[in-house]
């Protein structure tokens, strides 16, 4: 199992950034996706989550409106487009993979499959 994700880097504040994972070792489209972050010193947090078929997603409220999150089967491939950068949106960003129908709730623990984070920095 591996999740692969890109895109990070340093853009400045009310800039965009496209974060994408790479999935393979299991049946993707099987597997509810998500983001979670990790600010220095602080606890791993949700962002997004997006269900199997795409239909349905889910933000943290500090996010929504800014961040949409996407997928797409066929490439096994699920994408965090994040607009309107705030400083505060620094971190490492994971993707994880879930089959738990109840991933929407952004609980670290029922997610079974993680990436190894990319860094994004917002700069002031």
């Amino acid at each position: 199992v591996q999740l692969q994700a890109s895109g990070g880097g340093l853009v400045q504040a009310g800039g965009s950034l496209r974060l994408s994972c790479a999935a393979s070792g299991f049946t993707f489209s099987a597997y509810h996706m998500g983001w979670f972050r990790q600010a220095p010193g602080k606890e791993r947090e949700f962002v997004a989550a997006i269900n199997w078929s795409g239909g349905s997603t889910y933000f943290t409220d500090s996010v929504k409106g800014r961040f949409t999150i996407s997928r797409d089967n066929a490439k096994n491939t699920v994408s965090l487009q994040m607009n309107s950068l705030d400083p505060e949106d620094t971190a490492v960003y994971y993707c994880a993979a879930a089959t738990n129908s109840y991933y929407y709730t952004g609980r670290r623990e029922l997610y079974g499959y993680w990436g190894q984070g990319t860094l994004v920095t917002v700069s002031s």
